[in-house]
């Protein structure tokens, strides 16, 4: 056997682990007793030991330098290589009790989380979280001295490979001066026109359950290989070929969990449309957090929230709640999921307001992991955060400091690859449209395929072939260009040519 030939076996297993992994953590946070979290941790645990000890198996150095010697390799051979190197560095700097650690703390952590949000009780939380953060630290630490980075840009780099916090700071401190002015902008320009007649619920979770499972097979999800449930947090996961995504429900609104729907049913296409020749190995998992965000935005802002998805989407809006009347009509519509309003909840939120909010958290987690604030004072630094991006403040730490799970769930690094992704999606359905004329007339019909099409043959079937910014250039002609996202937000919300 070739060195190669025991490296993707050997990583083969190591995303059969993951495989499993994934399904319980799904469990976990969709269907699972209460009264089983304990055990249910010590089992996570012990497979997030396990994989771990796969993944820092001395034999891999060895087999590395072989392979890397090795004729007849070919580009996705190469790069697969690459990625494997990359991932063994990475996990060969953690010690395996602080896996073990980390993940307990997780587990406990998570599930004070979903009590301490439903009583908007940060205290209840702050022990678990803090105990997760100091961990947190630890790996950052521990990556860093490996990898040459400090401990927030080592975080960040499980999520955004080659990511760095001086290139985060410079697009964000450039949004941030740009988007208030906008915003200003966008909602005088909305109040010019009359506003949207109003649609009346209740609507019923069931029926809000059909339209999003219609949507997402318009969309080209499989649900041959991924399921449509209910959590806390919505979120995509699972596992390769059992892509799983979740939302919550509001009978008094149906388009938030419609959109969190079609949100996360972008997550799952790019995980359904990896390449199938390399699914098990490194170089076919997705390329980064930024590239996925992308993915789950081109689909919900991007493509669901222009007119012509609302063409194809009234009707069947209409005929899933009985509606009837103007505020049902696709003008309506379109002008409902295209407002601007300032909210605390960021999943809510709309495009103009959304990179505030990841700002924030940016700022804040920047912070914490540096030890220059107080955990403690989260609650009040969100609330001044806030104010100052947003102009409102929460009335609570539910619909502040508590709403999201990324914290609580270890997920440290994560939040600026939301509004990395937004301009990344600008970007990339620019280039889609332009490469595709029939993408957007399809949408109108519910025909998404030229779009995903395109997308498989440029982002998903692409896998971890390319860096970030490679795969980036190839697919749109430049790297990462803040400015075709500012041309968007210019076009739908100002009428700009």
């Amino acid at each position: 056997m070739s060195a190669y030939a025991a490296l993707t076996g050997h990583f083969s297993r190591i995303a059969a682990m993951s495989n499993a992994i994934g399904i319980l953590q799904w469990d976990s946070d969709t269907m699972m007793p209460r009264g089983a979290a304990g055990s249910r941790a010590d089992s996570l645990a012990l497979l997030r030991v396990l994989a771990h000890d796969m993944a820092v198996d001395p034999r891999i150095g060895d087999w590395l330098g072989a392979a890397e010697q090795e004729d007849g390799l070919g580009g996705w051979e190469r790069a697969n290589l690459r990625e494997i190197r990359r991932v063994w560095t990475v996990e060969t700097a953690l010690p395996t009790d602080l896996v073990e650690a980390s993940s307990k703390a997780i587990s406990a952590s998570e599930m004070a989380w979903r009590q301490a949000r439903a009583d908007a009780d940060f205290p209840a939380l702050l022990p678990y979280l803090a105990e997760v953060l100091k961990l947190q630290r630890e790996a950052g630490a521990a990556k860093g001295a490996t990898l040459g980075l400090s401990v927030y840009d080592a975080l960040l780099n499980d999520y955004e490979p080659g990511g760095s916090a001086a290139r985060i700071d410079g697009l964000f401190d450039d949004l941030a001066a740009f988007l208030p002015g906008f915003a200003e902008e966008a909602i005088a320009a909305q109040q010019r026109r009359p506003a949207p007649a109003a649609i009346e619920g209740p609507f019923p979770i069931e029926a809000q359950r059909r339209l999003g499972m219609r949507v997402m097979t318009a969309l080209g999800y499989d649900f041959e290989r991924g399921r449509l449930d209910i959590s806390t947090h919505p979120f995509c996961g699972g596992a390769d070929n059992d892509v799983r995504i979740t939302t919550r429900y509001d009978e008094a609104d149906f388009g938030k969990a419609l959109m969190g729907v079609i949100h996360e049913t972008g997550h799952a296409l790019y995980e359904q449309g990896r390449p199938a020749a390399y699914m098990g190995q490194p170089v076919g998992q997705a390329r980064g957090m930024s590239l996925h965000e992308s993915q789950s935005l081109i689909m919900e802002m991007q493509a669901c929230r222009s007119p012509e998805f609302l063409t194809f989407a009234a009707p069947l809006m209409r005929e899933t709640f009985g509606g009837s009347g103007p505020g049902w009509d696709a003008e309506a519509l379109w002008r409902r999921y295209t407002r601007v309003e300032r909210g605390f909840i960021r999943v809510d939120a709309d495009e103009v307001t959304y990179p505030a909010h990841v700002i924030l958290r940016y700022r804040l987690e920047k912070a914490l992991i540096a030890d220059e604030m107080p955990l403690a004072d989260l609650p009040a630094a969100w609330n001044a955060g806030m104010k100052d991006l947003l102009g409102i403040t929460p009335p609570d730490d539910r619909l502040g400091c508590l709403q999201d799970i990324h914290w609580p769930s270890g997920g440290w690094g994560y939040f600026p690859t939301y509004t990395l992704g937004a301009m990344t999606a600008a970007q990339l359905f620019d280039a889609a449209c332009r490469a595709e004329p029939d993408a957007l007339p399809g949408i109108a019909r519910g025909d998404f395929a030229p779009l995903v099409g395109w997308l498989r043959a440029h982002v998903h079937g692409e896998g971890s072939r390319y860096a970030t910014d490679e795969l980036l250039t190839r697919a749109t002609g430049r790297p990462l260009d803040a400015g075709v996202f500012k041309a968007h937000l210019a076009r739908r919300y100002l009428g700009a040519a």
